[in-house]
């Protein structure tokens, strides 16, 4: 579902400019770390990197594959076949056997998993749609390192278009015991990228558009639901 969120935030450029052409370094670092910490209040996540499990309500029993899914509920079953039993292995979930039936299991949140679930409901179609993950990692911003202006003939909305970026250093904050300990078995499933350590400095670069009324129009994401894309690496491997 889900892969990268963007969030659209207005910001006045008076706030970002000195003088003409200079711009605020110190503003973009406070307006980028106020958003980011916003955006952790407003959904309530435990912070601004989210491992996706799939379409799951909570507590769920295994459902088999059927010839009868749709492209989306076979691949969406492909992915709770592989992140349901991880999330279990790493205590997130409980899993229990369904009796009479060999291979399927029972699932639903531990107390650590309710601490960092993240469950997105989606009430557009008949049925509600539950995408659950779990969040960790607050970032930090340090500093911004560079601003950069470039203007495009055809831009992101496809015409004339003034491109502002901005790269900033970060760090997360209170990444958890469950992250640190299983960090291999999390970038196997999420990709070598996902797992973000404690007094690690990474970089990460922000889009804003200079709009026709002067404002910068914040295009980045601020919160990022990655999606599985690996094997599952369990501890007998």
């Amino acid at each position: 579902m889900k892969k990268i969120i963007q969030l659209i935030t207005v910001i006045f450029v008076t706030s970002l400019l000195l003088g003409c052409d200079t711009y605020n370094k110190e503003e973009f670092k406070k307006s980028a770390q106020n958003i980011y910490d916003r955006v952790q209040t407003n959904l309530k996540i435990k912070g601004n990197f989210c491992y996706y499990l799939g379409s799951v309500k909570f507590p769920y029993t295994d459902i088999p594959p059927s010839n009868e899914d749709s492209q989306w509920e076979g691949w969406n079953k492909e992915d709770l076949a592989k992140t349901l039993p991880l999330f279990a292995e790493i205590g997130l979930l409980t899993r229990q056997p369904v009796d009479g039936k060999e291979g399927l299991y029972h699932y639903d949140l531990t107390d650590l998993g309710r601490e960092y679930q993240y469950e997105d409901i989606d009430r557009r179609d008949v049925e509600p749609i539950y995408d659950n993950s779990f969040c960790y990692g607050p970032i930090k911003v340090i500093k911004v390192t560079d601003v950069s202006e470039k203007t495009y003939e055809r831009g992101l909305s496809g015409y004339n278009e003034t491109q502002v970026s901005v790269d900033i250093d970060y760090q997360v904050v209170n990444t958890p015991e469950w992250i640190i300990n299983n960090q291999d078995k999390l970038k196997a499933l999420y990709g070598s990228s996902s797992v973000r350590l404690p007094d690690v400095t990474y970089p990460q670069s922000l889009l804003y558009i200079k709009g026709k009324d002067g404002k910068l129009y914040e295009k980045s994401w601020f919160y990022r639901v990655i999606k599985p894309s690996g094997k599952l690496l369990t501890d007998k491997e």
